[in-house]
């Protein structure tokens, strides 16, 4: 939803967000609520096939998936520990499939399309008090600010270098949290400016 968006015009990219984010919850609990080889194996057929659909290049995929790899390392080499091999397998080929299926939502629905239909599903809650408009708006703006604090974090590190700490934890957490509060005071003093200030 930063940017990760691939242009298409195939059926999954034609679905309804609210039927990809129903479809994607279904998945998700087939896989986790009975974990098993068969469930993980037909939910890797079902994921690596929407992709094949969908038209989504293969590098792109991958570049989904490549940021777990250690994190998946280390949970397999846990569970072998804890519960055998085959439980490793199945819960690491779940995560994964979870998050092929997630990513496949975000490369094929334009942030605007996704934003729209959380308000119009948030306005089924207006009863219990969700402002739907101010919901959406604050879906916007945390999904605005996320490429902002990766492009900070990427500044201060590169300061960081610069000052020949580059193994200083302090030199890069402290400022990146500063900027980040400053950041987050900007865009509050902007709506205050704009009325949205209770």
């Amino acid at each position: 939803m930063t940017g990760a968006y691939v242009p298409g015009d195939s059926l999954v990219h034609r679905a309804r967000p609210g039927v990809k984010v129903l479809l994607l919850a279904a998945l998700t609990l087939a896989l986790f609520v009975r974990p098993g080889p068969v469930p993980a194996a037909v939910g890797a057929v079902v994921v690596l096939g929407a992709y094949v659909v969908a038209r989504v290049p293969a590098a792109v995929a991958w570049e989904q998936a490549r940021p777990l790899r250690w994190f998946v390392a280390v949970l397999f080499a846990f569970q072998v520990w804890a519960s055998g091999w085959l439980t490793a397998a199945v819960t690491c080929a779940n995560l994964v499939i979870a998050v092929l299926a997630a990513s496949l939502v975000t490369l094929t629905t334009p942030v605007q399309e996704m934003l729209d239909a959380a308000v119009s599903a948030a306005g089924r809650l207006r009863r219990f008090g969700v402002d739907p408009e101010r919901l959406g708006l604050a879906l916007a703006l945390t999904i605005r600010s996320i490429p902002v604090v990766t492009r900070m974090a990427e500044q201060t590190r590169e300061a960081r270098s610069a000052r020949g700490l580059d193994r200083s934890i302090r030199a890069f957490a402290t400022p990146l949290v500063v900027r980040t509060v400053r950041h987050a005071q900007r865009v509050g003093d902007a709506l205050v400016a704009r009325g949205v200030d209770d």
